[in-house]
Parts: structure tokens; C-alpha cells; sequence
């Protein structure tokens, strides 16, 4: 940065050219995990009873639901924790992929 200042380059072009592409990939990447973590945490807020109310679709909702029936109806629960699994997991894969898509360092 100093380097830049040095043959004189303005704030706008050190913040574009230098410091957005080295911190983009952390920023996307925290962006994807604060989604998946989002999930989590609603559908477990909705488990517990105190997230979105049953009249609403949840995934929490949905499980609750389903473990009234567990001994008879067990697909009831497995099939919502499966789609909670399936887009939390999807959501890292695709924080990460774009992280190693766009990390200056990886392109050499």
C-alpha cells in the first residue's frame, strides 16, 4: 500500500485494486457460513417452539411435528433434518468453492 501512495495512487484506486480482492474472498465466505448458520438457528429456534409459530411452514416446524410419530412414522422427521443437512452442507460447499474461485493467491 505504501508502494502505491508512493507513485501516486488516490484512496479509490488502493481500496479496488489492493484491499477489496484480498478481503472479498473472506467477506463471501463469512456471508455463505452466516446463511447456513442462519438456517440452523431458525429451524432449531422453530424445534424448540420458539421460533416461527406452527401455522407457518419451518423446518423446526416440520420436525416437531414429525416426532410426535416417530414410532410409526419415522420418515416424517428424517426427511426434514436430511433437507436441513443438504442445504447447510450446500451452503459451505459453495462458500468454499467461491472462496477458492476468487483467492488472489490461488490464481498463480
Amino acid at each position: 500500500m505504501r508502494a502505491a501512495r508512493a507513485i501516486g495512487a488516490n484512496d479509490a484506486r488502493i481500496i479496488f485494486l489492493h484491499i477489496l480482492p484480498n478481503a472479498l474472498a473472506s467477506i463471501l465466505v463469512a456471508a455463505t457460513l452466516g446463511i447456513a448458520g442462519a438456517i440452523l438457528t431458525e429451524s432449531a429456534l422453530s424445534f424448540l417452539g420458539i421460533g416461527v409459530q406452527p401455522p407457518t411452514p419451518s423446518w423446526g416446524n416440520i420436525l416437531t411435528a414429525g416426532k410426535d410419530n416417530i414410532d410409526i412414522a419415522w420418515w416424517l422427521s428424517l426427511y426434514p433434518g436430511l433437507a436441513i443437512l443438504v442445504t447447510v452442507v450446500g451452503y459451505n460447499l459453495l462458500g468454499e468453492g467461491i472462496r477458492d474461485a476468487s483467492d488472489p493467491r490461488l490464481k498463480r
